[in-house]
């Protein structure tokens, strides 16, 4: 599996990652959840857009340091050129869905 970021993506990634020391680890790790499922499984993995050439997936992304609050990661999944490319990160608040 080949994998790549947009610039956006890359420039939020590197400010959190700044403030969050483990996010690099943890972006390791769900890599490797991906080279087994590139559309994740259970209730974590949510497929926005199935078009034929790029299925696009968002997905929780658990940081070792960010116990309570959680990041959700945006990515395409492109199966005939075996790529996924992340397209975003941003945190989630379930607080604002009960407000």
């Amino acid at each position: 599996m080949k994998y790549n970021e947009v610039p956006e993506f890359s420039k939020r990634f590197k400010k959190l990652a700044k403030k969050y020391r483990s996010l690099p680890d943890d972006l390791v790790e769900f890599k490797k959840v991906l080279n087994g499922n590139p559309l994740g499984t259970g209730k974590h993995f949510n497929i926005i857009t199935n078009q034929e050439n790029a299925i696009i997936v968002k997905a929780r992304f658990f940081s070792r340091y960010l116990k309570g609050s959680t990041l959700r990661i945006v990515y395409s999944y492109r199966k005939n050129l075996d790529l996924i490319e992340f397209l975003q990160i941003y945190f989630f608040e379930e607080s604002s869905l009960t407000s």
